[in-house]
């Protein structure tokens, strides 16, 4: 294990502030963390950063005379640090040391597995629910779907978990048949039961008709048992219906008419892979941007089109949502291979439509079902962010950009959601680099090979503790059994400022501010009703000030111009979404 001390006098560039003032201490580099000491008098500050976490380092020179050098490191949480070490041949050294292990790629050398802290025994459950257990709570499936451990080896589909839900008419025999016609082995399967009506959410992978327009009985069997005694269903390809077409020449397709006819197929263009991974770049760029311009803000932050991209996962999930909750038909979901854009719809329609995942506990264990489970690629996708020199390959932010759509969603129905934002970016980071091995590995059968599951703990059973609970959650939540239908017009979404703009100072005084607004509506929450102080009250409350400190900056500069953005801010947050 690595080991190198030095002195050094670390502080924030631009906008980013994890230390505020800049500070003398001594820095000491292992292998896996950086830590920061404060050396000044009276002061017993530290700062502790998973290398990990670390996505480009620069080194620079200090001085003419090469006395001493700058290292900034950029992070994947969008922190920026810099640190002045005196001499410069100590300054490469500490440079390259960082470097060096900040880039493993052995998974099983990657700190979870040498996390153990002191509330948490590896004895404990890893996970929040297994397939097993998801289906035995689901007893209004077992007449009609089954239990399936076809792929228990992981022979059948590599992505997979060991069992899976599939319709009960279906024999095993005929899961691998249709395994062999889907891309990656992602045979359609179950991954959401409206219990309101009964229909389904399926998901796959592309079907492989290639240019020669194959076709699979077995897979037709399949798809016409989703929907048997319904006169259609639906199926939503996260491409264009160019793109679906173009994916034959290198063998991949889409349904047919002629043979899938009693299902009507729908095309959502979303983007993903390094389109996507580029619009991060380009929106971090713009929030980095000190020119103070604000036509050159808002250009850049348009040229980013993430917000674009933003609208289009929720639009095409409320599509999603519709077709099962409104217009009651079962739907089946994929793009090419399944583990990207395939998921971000299916968890946001189910936000939209179940109450049950949108409880602190059922949102996390939505995410370990459609995520973890389900075979996204997380260290494929999230082994770099928005600051990284090094070449695309798989990079590609799709969870945060889930992330950032729950915001959305968050931010419009502050009532419906059980989970507060610092959740939400609690996960932002884990992602990219974490303690926990939730996200280590792209699929369940690279976590068993490893041993993950054994040799590390779980991030979801750490955020459910009681001492976190609370911080977690939301303290205007009210439960409601309708669907929440979020607006997707241009005026009703905004940049989510938490994360993008999270190390800014106004952001930290932000959410120094906030953490007092969430102490005051406790107490008026809890308070005697006798006193008249009802959940609304504290609602109005929570919002007036929430606004109000957001806008604070502009008041200064805009005089009566703040006083009507202020209560602009308040109408806008009841007439974003509908609950229907």
């Amino acid at each position: 294990m690595s080991h190198r001390k030095s002195e050094s006098s670390p502080h924030s560039s631009s906008s980013n502030v994890p230390l505020h003032p800049p500070s003398r201490g001594t820095l000491c580099v292992t292998g896996h963390n950086l830590l920061f000491s404060d050396r000044e008098e009276g002061s017993c500050r530290q700062f502790l950063l998973l290398l990990r976490n670390i996505d480009a380092i620069e080194k620079s020179v200090e001085n003419l005379s090469g006395y001493s050098g700058t290292i900034t490191i950029k992070c994947k949480d969008l922190r920026v640090l810099q640190l002045d070490i005196p001499g410069m041949e100590q300054c490469l050294n500490i440079a390259h040391s960082i470097e060096t292990l900040s880039c493993l790629d052995c998974v099983s050398e990657m700190y979870p597995f040498f996390h153990r802290p002191s509330h948490l025994s590896l004895q404990d459950q890893w996970g929040l629910s297994s397939p097993e257990e998801h289906y035995s709570q689901m007893k209004e499936l077992h007449d009609r779907w089954r239990l399936s451990s076809v792929n228990r080896d992981y022979s059948v589909c590599p992505t997979y978990p060991p069992a899976v839900i599939v319709p009960r008419d279906i024999t095993d025999d005929i899961l691998v048949k249709v395994g062999k016609f889907r891309q990656g082995g992602r045979f359609p399967v179950l991954c959401y039961y409206h219990r309101k009506n009964g229909m389904v959410i399926m998901r796959s992978s592309q079907p492989l008709t290639g240019a020669n327009r194959k076709r699979c009985r077995e897979d037709e069997h399949l798809l016409q048992a989703v929907i048997d005694g319904s006169d259609k269903g639906y199926i939503i390809d996260t491409r264009s219906s160019q793109q679906a077409q173009q994916a034959r020449i290198t063998g991949g397709g889409f349904e047919s008419k002629s043979c899938y006819n009693c299902w009507k197929r729908l095309h959502r263009h979303m983007e993903r892979g390094k389109a996507l991974q580029e619009s991060l770049i380009k929106l971090v760029e713009a929030c980095g941007d000190e020119s103070h311009s604000m036509d050159r803000w808002l250009s850049k932050l348009e040229n980013s089109k993430w917000l674009s991209h933003v609208q289009t996962a929720l639009s095409t999930a409320g599509l999603l949502a519709e077709c099962v909750e409104r217009d009651g038909h079962s739907v089946l979901v994929h793009g090419s291979e399944g583990t990207d854009t395939t998921l971000l719809i299916s968890t946001l329609a189910q936000l939209i439509m179940d109450p049950c995942c949108r409880t602190l506990e059922g949102f996390l264990a939505l995410l370990e079902r459609e995520w973890v489970q389900a075979g996204h690629p997380f260290q494929q996708r999230c082994a770099h962010s928005a600051y990284s020199h090094a070449r695309l390959q798989h990079e590609s932010p799709v969870f945060l950009l889930l992330l950032d759509c729950v915001w959305q969603v968050w931010r419009q129905f502050p009532l419906a959601l059980g989970f507060s934002e610092a959740l939400l970016l609690r996960l932002a980071t884990e992602a990219y680099a974490s303690d926990f091995g939730t996200f280590l590995c792209n699929s369940d059968q690279e976590r068993c090979v490893l041993g993950v599951k054994e040799r590390t703990h779980c991030l979801f059973q750490d955020l459910l503790r009681p001492s976190d609970r609370d911080y977690y959650s939301n303290p205007l939540y009210e439960c409601t059994e309708l669907a929440i239908w979020p607006s997707v017009h241009p005026q009703s979404l905004q940049l989510w400022r938490g994360f993008f703009l999270r190390w800014t100072q106004q952001a930290r005084h932000l959410e120094e501010a906030q953490e007092g607004i969430r102490s005051i509506v406790h107490e008026h929450v809890e308070y005697d009703l006798g006193r008249n102080v009802t959940m609304y009250n504290a609602l109005e409350l929570w919002i007036c000030f929430s606004e109000f400190l957001i806008i604070i900056t502009f008041i200064w500069s805009s005089g009566n111009l703040g006083v009507q953005c202020l209560a602009h801010g308040h109408f806008d947050m009841w007439t974003a979404g509908t609950v229907i």
